[in-house]
């Protein structure tokens, strides 16, 4: 195949031309397409890109760079690519007769062009009418058929002015979807709106496009997206709102305009309604509009719903009953919490690891039956929900399964099936790890639950805050304004566990002794990266498995980083290396940084709405979120797609999907909150100050079921116990909680 290998040079990369052949495969949702190319010189090659709708006859232009693979040959990547249609007769059957169009088949394709010639493509596009005094082309069918050839041909003209503009496909086949005919001059009035969370771009994409436009440096729609962006970056760094000072100089800082310019801008963003400027905690606070609701109302709602409920008044008698039928006795602080949970419409529960907190939930859940109450058990993520399900023996499930979430592309906006229209039937909700909901989804938990309904809210305070907006736990926690049970005994069972132990010991600043090397928890030292690295392949191959028969796959690796000889993404070349190596029955691909292999631990980074998934029963549904793990099942070079299995359902991810994945052999702290692990490696050699910190140790402790091996350097520990210190997060909840008892 090399001599093909001589298209032009241009553009920084690879020219190729030539006619479709045949598609393998397309997926409809972005617009992902294997084709066949017949080269202008001769010869037929295999195109991957995103090209929607396509179908032989068209002709193509493509600039991309060539790949071989060991079974499937040369294949060339499209990055962009010109579409032509045809123009000859011949051609034009070739594409209607693919069936590119709904309703047209071969025969029909034959009817038509017949009849039109090479005028046929005009015809379909602009006096779609004509079609109908054909044989068996009636006037509603000769309609649809020119509204489909239309919507393909704005989509190609919308792809073509993405391409050239140098600019992932896929943003304009979202936009598309969105805004269809009118998507292109929708861009060109403002280019920004690609910064919107749907559509994917960075505002860095969205800029150059901008600019190549002919905006200006200091144009309000640049200004203003700049605003937006920072407000939405710093939202994915917890904060519900930024000072207006602190916001106007990120602004200039960004783009470079002035101060005035940048307030001006927050000023034109408030009048239109998209920004909320308020004072919160003696600051002068510019909100998201949609983060200003989120926090007013779960305030709100909170609020209202923390008086005493009826039934309150049989507490007492539910609790000795609950404690004769599930033959136990709870402690004085566990009495208080179950009471109060079932007196009051919304109540908190917290504490740290051996207190007690799962035998309390149990409790509250016998005496909800008890009461006759339908009571639905929630976790933020899947393991957590999973581990809450398997402690409570009952059901339990993600709040976003919970609420039934799908994906708006018309609002491109997260959307809930259950919400005020149509409430959850449950009559009590208990959602566990409370700490890791950020105010967005607390908001639409509170907006499904029917009047009435009761809410436990179970969680640590001295865990990490959510990834998302808000500091959800703790802020309830110090407003004192809800019921609240705080468990601080640690049960004798619960005091023979080293982990436990040491998490408390870490929690008071206190240092666990690492020289004790028994029970469950062991700290070997290696000041060294490369020395801990080894370690930790050993521990993973052949130590753990071997000695103490705990499998590989029931061990996850956490690092407090990313980077460096022992964060995660060198843990994670590693340990695939030397746990799921190359063989020759493992297909893989290779996308980013990664390799993905068949039979590889993998995490979704970020939530996809749309992706599909589908259960060992049948059932299928959409929606893969942040933090969900699972295993590479297959590979398939072929179809240019791999499939995941999940804990209970499989996605399919085309290639082009590959950058929602990273392996999850070693994860972050961060991303480890909500899950419980038979066995964690923890690595503690370097890292960033802010990601040294009391509260990363402790959430990387309590992780751990059965088994904590700590691989690093002691002094690295120890200025983790002493440094207490935690980044500041912009949130009015607190505040708006306590006014009301002021």
């Amino acid at each position: 195949m090399s001599q093909l290998r001589f298209g032009g040079e241009d553009r920084d990369g690879t020219v190729i031309s030539g006619s479709v052949d045949s598609v393998v495969y397309s997926n409809d949702e972005n617009g992902y397409t294997v084709l066949r190319l017949k080269l202008d010189e001769g010869g037929v090659v295999t195109l991957v890109g995103t090209l929607p709708y396509a179908a032989p006859g068209e002709e193509l232009t493509a600039v991309g760079a060539w790949s071989t693979h060991s079974a499937y040959g040369d294949q060339f990547k499209a990055e962009e690519i010109e579409r032509i249609m045809p123009d000859s007769v011949t051609g034009i059957y070739a594409y209607l007769a693919s069936g590119i169009l709904k309703g047209v088949g071969p025969a029909t394709a034959r009817n038509i062009v017949e009849h039109f010639g090479s005028d046929t493509l005009r015809i379909l596009e602009e006096e779609p009418e004509k079609l109908a005094s054909l044989k068996g082309i009636p006037e509603k069918k000769a309609k649809l058929i020119g509204e489909a050839y239309r919507k393909q041909s704005a989509l190609r003209r919308l792809l073509e002015f993405f391409s050239g503009a140098g600019i992932k496909l896929s943003y304009g086949v979202r936009l598309y979807r969105s805004y269809g005919a009118d998507a292109l001059e929708v861009l060109y009035a403002n280019p920004y709106i690609l910064c919107e969370d749907y559509y994917g771009a960075s505002f860095a994409d969205a800029d150059r496009l901008a600019l190549k436009l002919g905006f200006q440096g200091d144009s309000p729609e640049r200004v203003e997206a700049a605003v937006l962006f920072e407000l939405n970056h710093n939202a994915s760094g917890g904060h519900c709102f930024i000072p207006a000072e602190k916001l106007a100089g990120a602004v200039c800082q960004l783009i470079g305009v002035t101060p005035e310019q940048s307030r001006d801008a927050i000023g034109r963003l408030q009048e239109a309604g998209e920004v909320v400027r308020e004072e919160i905690v003696g600051l002068d606070a510019i909100y998201l509009r949609r983060l200003y609701e989120a926090e007013t109302y779960v305030a709100a709602r909170l609020l209202a719903m923390r008086g005493r409920l009826p039934g309150g008044e049989r507490a007492e008698a539910l609790l000795r009953r609950a404690e004769t039928e599930m033959g136990l006795t709870l402690a004085q602080h566990q009495r208080k919490a179950v009471t109060e949970a079932v007196q009051y419409g919304v109540f908190a529960l917290t504490g740290g690891p051996g207190t007690g907190k799962t035998t309390t939930i149990r409790a509250i859940l016998h005496m909800f039956d008890a009461m006759g109450l339908k009571v639905s058990l929630a976790a933020p993520t899947g393991r957590a929900a999973k581990r809450m399900q398997e402690l409570c023996r009952r059901e339990a499930s993600t709040v976003h399964r919970l609420l039934e979430t799908g994906y708006d592309p018309e609002l491109g906006l997260l959307v809930f099936k259950k919400d005020g229209d149509d409430p959850l039937p449950a009559d009590a909700v208990i959602l566990d790890e409370a700490s890791m909901v950020d105010i967005t989804l607390m908001q639409a938990l509170l907006q499904a639950m029917k009047p009435g309904a009761r809410l436990v809210l179970v969680g640590d305070a001295d865990q990490l805050p959510s990834v998302g907006p808000g500091n959800l736990l703790k802020d309830l926690l110090r407003s004192g304004a809800v019921p609240t049970v705080a468990l601080q005994e640690v049960f004798r069972q619960a005091e023979e566990s080293r982990i436990i132990v040491s998490a408390h010991l870490i929690n008071q600043g206190e240092m666990p002794d690492l020289r004790k090397n028994t029970g469950d928890f062991f700290f070997l030292r290696r000041k060294q990266g490369e020395d801990a690295l080894q370690t930790i392949l050993e521990l993973c191959g052949t130590r753990l498995p071997k000695n103490m028969g705990i499998p590989s796959e029931e061990i996850q690796v956490l690092s407090p980083t990313r980077l460096g000889v022992t964060g995660t993404v060198n843990l994670n070349k590693e340990l695939q290396a030397a746990l799921n190596p190359p063989a020759e029955d493992k297909a893989e691909k290779a996308y980013g940084p990664w390799v993905f292999r068949t039979g590889d631990r993998v995490m979704q980074i970020r939530n996809n709405y749309d992706l599909l998934w589908k259960k060992p029963d049948g059932e299928t549904g959409a929606g893969v979120y942040n933090g969900d793990v699972g295993r590479i099942r297959s590979v398939d070079t072929a179809g240019q797609s791999l499939i995941v299995d999940f804990e209970d359902r499989s996605a399919e991810y085309a290639f082009d999907l590959l950058g929602e994945l990273e392996p999850a052999y070693a994860m972050t702290v961060h991303k480890s909150q909500g899950s419980e692990y038979r066995a964690v490696i923890l690595a503690l050699c370097s890292g960033a100050p802010s990601l040294l910190s009391r509260a990363v140790l402790y959430t990387a402790v309590t992780r751990a079921r059965s088994l904590l091996i700590v691989v690093g350097d002691d002094a690295v520990f120890g200025r983790m116990v002493e440094n207490n210190r935690t980044q500041r997060r912009y949130c009015g909840l607190k505040t708006r909680l306590s006014a009301a008892d002021a």
